[in-house]
């Protein structure tokens, strides 16, 4: 069993990106998600490779993932059938404390970014960058499964521009 560990945050403008590296492209669609229970995605990188992921609440901070390698014929064929996608840029962060990532999320999520880091229990210490804003940790609105169903675009214009992404 594959436990996930991670805190999320808002990032704020683009100093970031002096530390970025490595950018990946991923197209993920939903087979289901629930708020309570699993959440099952395909995710698509560049044209390499492909994997499904089984995600469900453990404790706190932590879910259960399950990801398998799958054909990349395959989840590009349940890309076409699925209803709800996203599609994002991540990068690769050089930061100390956990393994950092940078998602810029794109078309109907744009121009949302958000950093995670993944740790290895939830009690570790964060040491949050400047250009990191309000802990989204826990927030569902903000899951990738959530965006891809209401996507940030169509969120009230008062709720995006309170986020203060600049």
């Amino acid at each position: 069993m594959s436990l996930e560990i991670e805190r999320r945050f808002i990032v704020k403008g683009k100093n970031w990106k002096n530390i970025a590296s490595n950018p990946q492209h991923f197209q993920q669609g939903y087979l289901t998600s629930s708020l309570e229970g699993w959440t099952i995605r395909i995710r698509i990188e560049g044209k390499k490779q492909a994997w499904l992921t089984l995600k469900t609440h453990a404790t706190g901070i932590s879910n259960h993932e399950f990801e398998y390698s799958i054909p990349i014929d395959d989840a590009y064929s349940i890309w076409k059938l699925v209803q709800y996608k996203l599609t994002k840029i991540r990068y690769e962060l050089n930061l100390v404390g956990g393994n950092w990532i940078v998602d810029c999320f794109e078309k109907e999520n744009a121009p949302l970014v958000i950093a995670e880091v993944e740790l290895s229990s939830e009690s570790d210490p964060v040491l949050k960058p400047k250009w990191c804003g309000r802990e989204i940790t826990g927030e569902k609105q903000f899951s990738n499964a959530a965006l891809a169903q209401n996507p940030f675009s169509k969120w009230p214009e008062q709720k995006r521009l309170a986020l203060n992404l600049n």
